[in-house]
């Protein structure tokens, strides 16, 4: 066996391919695969549908006149965001490359990659520190009496308003507690000026919030472990690449359905859920007609289905080459945007409990960002029996749906990493550069457990995962559909699937949804009002700093092109913009076996130009031998011939050079 057949079998092992099962052996031994095609859906749904299910779009939609976000999110869905789902898995799969290594299609653009590489880095260190503080509340659950009960603990203030106003009957029975709650929480008339324990537990004691963006104060040493713990339990789901958290899966994707479910068929059994749900449903169009609905609904669609980070690229480079991904970005999409509103039903039914009680309008029920999760929850949550228990499937629930999201960022980076150094010892050792990205992830994670981390986290939520991920998407398609071409990519699809794109995403791709981007993007710019946090009021140089993590991602797409263009050939600046969007000569599958048709004379790593010089030189080598050949083959048939002549009497010119004597 060769080196590199070694290399291949072992990098297949560490893969997870059991021997003697050829059915689970990896079509491209050197990357690997996914086990088999329900990781992959699993894995991307549990990408699609994470945190930002169960608090961004409930509070999108209660931000943007509840039901009335539905239209601009559903055309977002069809005309945007299914289209573009279904170009990057199949843009993945294609080339069996990470964010970075599918721009041999046209290199000029590798900063598109670059891009997505920076929004994923900024969404992974934010993101897992909400993970940390659903560990925190997870583990703050494993008691009896839950502690955002009461207000008698030494963070509340004056203005707090007990949920159970006899804080005596500690010891009582948790159906009498229910009962003395309901009484108690009906006193909460002035919400402006009275907070609820769960408020005050949220902001003085987990956050201990500090009065402005730039004190930061001590670290909070609770969150730190937290965040310790999510790093290293991502870690360990991925330490085997896609082999181990494809595993994983199975029930970090699943069993959010369950708790999902159980806490909607417990949220429309309560008083004043039917409110909620009305408030959810009934829509304000003229909300419709701020733009800001259209941008929010944009930028929901491409957070939700992860549009732009570089996850879905990655994920499906890890599929075989012929499998339907179109089909999958159906079933994907489907589920994503079902689940976010079945969990707009579960969010809306308790919100609506809670106004009822508290005799407010259902708008005045909800803080706003992660809060609406940590703050309208679990005071949802300490109205029923069992609380803890509630409380502990809740929170593992959030904790599930974040790490689903959080191991396909994570991957992303790695891939990328991987694959453009793409050396047989980094191979070998993808688990080293695992646990260094963890590690720098945990790092630039530490300043948001800070006192000051809650305005951290919301200026990154707001502007490094907004507009720029409309950018990069719009750039991407407009780079595959018009400089590569789309007939050559219409071509590449149907040699993937066997048929070629339906004629609705052709037409997605190359005109609608350029366009409806553009001037969402418009828009956007157009009515922006700076981010806000309750009464808080963001200064300047934060809101620079924002605009510049927005930017910095989009930034990498100009760079990198003039760094392109000046290194490629050419004369002139045209023949140097021409080169440099050529696409690069091992473009296309990943493997010799589907280099095909039109990729067949491009399967050799050597260079286009080379090629013919090479190919000349063969010919001439062969020709050689050839002639070699039939100059040997003529002087045995003259040998062969004059020895016949010899034995027959006949005149032999070796013998007797001389025929007179």
């Amino acid at each position: 066996m060769s080196d590199s057949n070694t290399i291949a079998a072992s990098t297949a092992d560490q893969n997870g391919a059991v021997p003697g099962e050829p059915a689970k052996k990896d079509e491209n031994s050197r990357r690997g695969n996914w086990g088999n095609q329900i990781e992959f859906v699993l894995t991307s749904v549990g990408y699609a549908v994470g945190l930002g299910n169960v608090w961004r779009f409930p509070y999108l939609c209660y931000r943007n006149g509840g039901g009335a976000f539905m239209l601009p999110y559903f055309i977002m869905l069809v005309f945007c965001g299914i289209p573009l789902f279904f170009l990057e898995l199949s843009f993945g799969q294609f080339a069996s490359q990470g964010c970075l290594g599918v721009w041999k299609i046209s290199p000029m653009f590798k900063g598109v990659g670059y891009g997505m590489m920076v929004v994923s880095t900024y969404i992974g260190i934010y993101y897992n520190v909400v993970i940390c503080i659903a560990f925190y509340y997870f583990f703050m659950s494993m008691t009896n009496l839950l502690p955002w009960t009461y207000c008698n603990n030494p963070w509340n203030t004056a203005d707090c308003s007990g949920v159970l106003e006899n804080s005596r009957h500690l010891n009582a029975s948790l159906a009498n507690a229910t009962t003395s709650l309901v009484a108690g929480v009906t006193e909460v008339v002035n919400r402006t000026k009275r907070t609820s324990p769960s408020e005050e537990y949220w902001k003085h004691y987990v956050l201990n919030i500090s009065d402005d963006i730039g004190n930061f104060g001590e670290v909070r040493l609770p969150i730190l472990g937290c965040l310790a713990i999510s790093w290293f339990v991502v870690f360990l789901c991925l330490i085997r690449g896609v082999k181990s958290s494809g595993k994983v899966v199975y029930f970090t994707a699943t069993f959010p359905y369950v708790v999902l479910t159980i806490l909607f068929i417990r949220g429309i059994t309560l008083d004043g859920a039917v409110n909620g749900i009305m408030y959810y449903l009934t829509p304000q169009w003229q909300k419709v007609l701020d733009a800001k609905v259209w941008g929010d609904a944009a930028s929901q669609i491409f957070y939700s289905l992860g549009c732009a980070w570089g996850g879905l690229i990655t994920m499906a480079s890890y599929n075989k080459f012929h499998n339907n991904c179109f089909r999958d970005s159906i079933i994907i999409s489907i589920t994503n945007c079902a689940t976010s509103v079945y969990a707009g039903f579960v969010i809306f039914s308790i919100l609506g409990f809670m106004a009822h009680n508290l005799n407010v309008p259902v708008s005045e029920v909800a803080d706003h960002g992660p809060g609406l999760a940590f703050v309208a929850y679990p005071e949802a949550l300490t109205l029923l029996p069992i609380s803890p228990l509630w409380s502990l499937l809740f929170f593992f629930m959030l904790i599930l749906l974040g790490l689903g999201t959080q191991f396909c960022l994570l991957e992303t980076l790695v891939t990328a990493v991987v694959d453009e150094i793409g050396t047989d010892w980094i191979m070998r050792n993808k688990t080293v550069v695992t646990g260094s990205v963890a590690i720098i992830g945990f790092l630039l994670g530490v300043p948001l457990t800070t006192r000051a981390g809650i305005y951290w986290l919301l200026l990154m939520d707001n502007y490094a995962a907004s507009f720029s991920l409309v950018i990069i998407s719009c750039i991407m398609c407009i780079c595959v559909m018009y400089i590569y071409g789309h007939k050559r990519y219409f071509k590449d699809v149907e040699m993937m699937l066997g048929f070629p794109p339906p004629l609705f995403f052709k037409v997605c791709w190359r005109f609608i949804s350029p366009v409806i981007i553009s001037f969402i993007l418009i828009f956007t710019v157009i009515q922006y009002k700076p981010i806000t946090y309750n009464d808080y009021v963001y200064p300047n140089w934060s809101l620079a700093i924002g605009f510049c993590m927005a930017m910095s991602s989009v930034v990498c797409i100009p760079i990198y092109a003039l760094y392109k263009i000046s290194r490629s050939p050419g004369a002139t600046f045209r023949e140097r913009l021409k080169n440099a969007c050529k696409p690069h000569p091992k473009w296309g599958p990943a493997l010799q076996e589907h280099r095909t048709g039109h990729y067949a004379p491009m399967a050799s790593e050597d260079t286009v130009e080379a090629r013919p010089l090479q190919e000349k030189e063969e010919l001439k080598e062969e020709q050689k031998e050839d002639e070699k050949e039939k100059e040997k083959e003529k002087e045995r048939k003259d040998e062969i011939s004059l020895t016949i002549q010899g034995s027959n009497g006949s005149t032999n010119t070796h013998n007797n050079p001389n025929p007179s004597a």
